[in-house]
């Protein structure tokens, strides 16, 4: 599903009026869309206390449509109107010939009206403003959004939803205004915009859906940003036809791993295997195999030379150039270290090589390390790659700060794959994938869970999985983050968001798969 900035969506809505969909028929579907979905999330909404604050706009008039469906299926409705509707407005016509009580903030004195409806209120819906929110919030404004904020502090089950976005959220960039409500749930409108993944924004959103409104999707083919779903996740995932062996489903060198990181090699390997890979080569430090042949025992071993105990030596990456045309895909650099023979031996495999042909690549944690150290490493890497940065590598490897990075990450990911020619996934809440033509896909996923050591490990070996069973780099890229965002869902419903581990996300891969298959 494509996502849309301001300007995209208003040539999407120039579009329609001109097949025959006008505002009015989009602002009617739009309204029913909203209020379906508003039943999903309340269940049975026959007597629920639901208030809509309805703004001047288009985003208000979808709030009275939105109002009008609630009430007709039961549910008790009150208008809050800040701001003055026209005087032939059809929607609140509607909406007040079915005797639903709308109160005006400005003849609401001292706001006692406001705080008697919160007092008893389900639910608020925020109809205030949608992508055309532009001036700082103020006055009765800023009152209004201020008490509905200590209502639902002081009442935990008082529901906020928004339509469309947060009132006050910038629908490109995230940024927020100092009144803008923190959501349950937002309700966007036909499809995605880019201020709903970015932070400050994004932890103001809550749970996203997004209300088909009878847009054409082929109205916003031209976009060049996506939303990974279900569906088109569904659509890449790899066959797997009966009369397959191990060969049919890829071969992955993964070269990671040393005497601090030694779970790191577990990890990745794990990760590929668990996607699917049909075989899965540890290449590590020779004194580390035995650790690792007791608990995994799945894959086969490449032990590498050592220059000190648990730490590979810059000789190994002889032994490594000579098994690439056994392999589809290497995944390098997890746990390897930063030690100097670590860092050489990185080096050779990449950029001291010679004309031999790189298999595909999948570069993690030390590999990126060791690039960012490299003045333009990418005029000597100069075939695709991905890779798999969190916010400080990728500052590293850009030369910026991580608050630049995380201030446009979308931008800066899709701005690096270009200039670098390499696919990026830059992680993360809503993590980013970028490809060099200039495609970015985000997750639908901002998982807590996540944030802890070696679930990165699993992903590098998901994505490497994914590349070995014949996915492009950008789809494996992107199917991998799915997979992965959607395993820790589910150890999120099972365990909470607190204490998940990276060993938790390996049983539930196959999991998501068979889900989605």
């Amino acid at each position: 599903m494509k996502i849309l900035t301001t300007t995209q969506m208003r040539k999407v809505e120039e579009s329609c009026a001109e097949i025959g969909l006008s505002t009015d028929m989009l602002m009617e579907n739009a309204g029913k869309a909203v209020a379906e979905e508003v039943r999903q999330i309340l269940g049975n909404i026959d007597q629920q206390q639901v208030l809509l604050l309805i703004g001047p706009g288009n985003n208000g008039g979808d709030g009275l449509v939105a109002a009008r469906h609630l009430h007709d299926w039961g549910a008790r409705v009150t208008i809050y109107l800040l701001g003055q509707r026209p005087a032939d407005d059809p929607n609140l016509k509607l909406v007040q010939e079915r005797d639903i009580i709308c109160v005006e903030a400005a003849q609401d004195e001292e706001l006692g009206r406001l705080g008697e409806l919160l007092v008893s209120a389900d639910a608020v819906i925020d109809a205030l403003f949608g992508t055309g929110t532009a001036r700082p919030f103020g006055g009765l404004l800023l009152m209004v959004l201020g008490k509905v904020n200590k209502a639902r502090k002081k009442r935990l089950g008082l529901h906020i939803i928004a339509l469309d976005l947060p009132s006050g959220l910038n629908a490109d960039t995230g940024a927020v205004d100092p009144g803008c409500l923190y959501a349950d749930n937002t309700i966007t409108l036909g499809f995605p915009k880019p201020g709903l993944f970015n932070f400050p924004g994004a932890e103001r959103v809550g749970k996203m859906t997004v209300a088909d409104i009878g847009m054409p999707a082929h109205l916003a083919e031209k976009a060049t940003s996506e939303y990974i779903t279900n569906e088109w996740n569904k659509s890449v995932l790899p066959e797997r036809p009966p009369q397959a062996n191990k060969g049919s489903f890829g071969r992955v060198l993964v070269v990671a791993g040393s005497i601090n990181y030694i779970g790191a090699a577990y990890l990745a390997c794990s990760g590929a295997l668990r996607v699917g890979a049909g075989l899965v080569t540890l290449a590590t430090a020779t004194s580390l195999q035995s650790i690792l042949a007791s608990k995994l025992t799945e894959v086969t071993y490449l032990p590498l030379p050592e220059s000190r105990p648990g730490i590979v030596s810059p000789e190994a990456a002889r032994l490594i150039l000579q098994q690439f045309d056994l392999y589809d895909v290497l995944l390098l650099g997890c746990g390897l270290g930063q030690r100097e023979s670590a860092i050489k031996f990185i080096r050779s495999i990449l950029l001291g090589r010679s004309k031999q042909a790189l298999p595909s690549l999948v570069l993690d944690a030390d590999a990126l390390n060791t690039l960012a150290n490299t003045p333009k490493w990418w005029n000597q890497l100069t075939t695709d790659a991905i890779l798999t940065p969190h916010p400080g590598e990728m500052a590293r490897l850009a030369g910026m700060t991580v608050e630049q990075v995380q201030l446009d990450r979308a931008g800066i990911a899709k701005k690096m794959a270009a200039e670098w020619h390499k696919t990026i996934v830059l992680k993360g809440a809503y993590t980013v994938i970028a490809s060099p033509e200039g495609q970015t896909k985000i997750s639908p996923i901002a998982n807590p869970g996540l944030a802890s050591a070696g679930t990165g490990d699993v992903l590098a070996g998901a994505i490497a999985g994914l590349v070995a069973q014949g996915l492009s780099l950008f789809d494996a890229a992107a199917c991998g983050v799915y997979l992965h965002g959607e395993a820790g869902e589910m150890v999120r419903a099972r365990l909470g968001d607190a204490g998940m581990i990276a060993t938790d996300l390996l049983p539930e891969l196959p999991q998501v798969i068979k889900q989605l298959k």
